[in-house]
């Protein structure tokens, strides 16, 4: 690897050609967006709780964040430009045209191709801001005394009915359960699921260690589940059964178990694992259940909604009746343990069963200690900017 000179070794002539050479590729950057957007004037239409167009100043903390580390996740949701339509199409090509992206280049191409919008309306304008990372279990392929609980597939007998196909109306809309005689009835909840029955025999994944770490695979949708012999199975969410989630930090509060401003991922783990005559009853109290398949170990990261890695840092859960899918989001809010701003770009390419609502996103922190220490204590209110691409007449 050769040595790169620090800005000391530099020579004086050094300085000088190394800033042409940046406001040489500015220069060109500006000048090819400028013949793709000649004639683009109109924006793809807002969504409903997106409030009124605005600056790029009014942006917070925009000037100072590193967009080109965002580029890999523009280009990842890039490989879906054909499913999010033409614009898409046309934006994603121009930006193949850049190579070796600093900041600069992708700030300024954000700004040249995207226009922001504040997401809400009125005075409601600030919402939740949460985590999500991607956990790490022990299991085996096989049961055993030790690994005796479950990661199921998908069930062959889950039915999943577009509601939309039978009344326009409810388009979007989908309808899960499993046929009992000539009916379609809800599909077993988690506490029918996990009652010892073993009502989904043969569906078993890989069985894990520790029922608490299941359950927060579950609401993680996503994780890495290392075996005995070293090697590291990635699993990711297949389906749901169909129940809404329910929060057991909620249940937790009003238990008078926990005080809220205690409730984080580390303060659930700690006391269901202290009271384990009560925690399954807490765990059903969710009859939401998630239900994995393999996936490839090679990828960068897990699969998100979009069907695309999620990068660390860099991509996010929304509800998409209001942000849709791939878009990217500017978030303004504070970091969970130093209470320092946390404000970045992130691309759109997750859902998740409690992220609803027009401001309210779920960041993805990666995977590690690091990741989960964040995620886990991820809960601050922010404001969010959509930012919407532009449309060429």
């Amino acid at each position: 690897m050769l040595a790169r000179p620090n800005s000391s070794q530099r020579t004086m002539t050094e300085a000088p050609r190394h800033h042409a050479a940046r406001c040489s590729r500015m220069l060109a950057l500006f000048a090819v967006l400028a013949a793709m957007l000649g004639g683009c004037a109109s924006v793809v239409p807002p969504s409903p709780g997106m409030g009124e167009p605005v600056a790029w100043s009014a942006l917070p903390g925009w000037m100072e964040d590193h967009q080109a580390d965002a580029w890999s996740s523009l280009q990842q949701t890039c490989t879906r430009a054909a499913a999010l339509g033409p614009t898409w199409k046309q934006l994603c090509a121009e930006a193949a045209l850049f190579t070796d992206v600093d900041d600069e280049l992708a700030r300024a191409f954000f700004e040249t191709r995207f226009a922001p919008r504040a997401m809400g309306n009125g005075e409601d304008v600030e919402g939740l801001v949460t985590g999500y990372y991607e956990p790490l279990l022990a299991g085996s392929r096989t049961r055993t005394a030790r690994f005796r609980y479950p990661i199921y597939q998908r069930p062959d007998d889950l039915l999943v009915v577009d509601l939309g196909g039978l009344y326009p109306e409810l388009a979007g809309r989908t309808l899960r359960g499993r046929l009992q005689g000539r009916r379609v009835v809800p599909y077993f909840s988690r506490a029918e699921i996990t009652n010892g029955k073993r009502l989904l025999a043969g569906k078993e994944l890989v069985w894990v260690n520790d029922p608490v770490a299941l359950f927060f695979l579950q609401v993680q949708g996503s994780g890495r589940v290392r075996l005995p012999d070293g090697e590291m199975l990635r699993v990711g969410y297949a389906d749901q059964n169909g129940h809404p989630y329910q929060s057991i930090g909620a249940r937790l509060i009003a238990m008078g178990a926990l005080k809220r401003e205690d409730v984080n991922l580390e303060s659930i783990k700690d006391w269901l694992r202290a009271h384990p005559d009560e925690a399954e009853a807490v765990l059903n109290s969710n009859p939401s259940y998630i239900f994995f398949a393999p996936r490839d170990p090679t990828l960068p990261g897990p699969i998100g909604s979009l069907n695309v890695p999620l990068t660390a840092g860099r991509s996010a859960a929304v509800d998409p009746a209001f942000i849709r899918l791939g878009t990217p989001v500017w978030l303004d809010t504070t970091s969970p343990l130093s209470g320092e701003p946390y404000r970045r770009l992130l691309m759109a390419q997750d859902t998740g069963g409690a992220i609803k609502g027009p401001v309210r996103v779920d960041v993805f922190f990666g995977f590690g200690p690091q990741a989960e220490q964040l995620a886990g204590n991820m809960k601050q209110p922010g404001r969010v900017f959509a930012l919407l691409p532009r449309e060429r007449n």
